[in-house]
């Protein structure tokens, strides 16, 4: 097998190497930015499924909140005000589960 450089210098791929179709999209471009009025998607009940299997029919064990935050990312001014909104939900919901009496 060709080792990486050797198709990189070949002529025939030339071309490849130099167009921007082929590039790796950079990771600040990978995300789809998202302004203040959607961050409540990122922690309300409304938008999380719980998925425990996948399209194949294997058991898997997560949620679409993981899947949100690899595709969207909070514009830059929102990303600060979102995170200390998260913190703050999550503390919400620990002092709920701490103030509900078991019975």
């Amino acid at each position: 097998m060709a080792s990486q450089a050797e198709i990189l210098n070949d002529e025939r791929f030339s071309c490849v190497t130099r167009d921007p179709r082929f590039w790796e999209m950079p990771e600040k471009e990978r995300k789809v930015k998202i302004d203040k009025r959607f961050r409540a998607m990122f922690h309300d009940k409304k938008f999380k499924l719980k998925y425990t299997i996948d399209k194949r029919g294997r058991p898997v064990n997560y949620t679409s909140t993981e899947n949100l935050r690899k595709f969207y990312a909070l514009s830059e001014s929102d990303s600060d005000i979102s995170e200390n909104d998260s913190k703050e939900h999550i503390e919400r919901k620990k002092k709920k589960k701490k103030a509900k009496p078991k019975g």
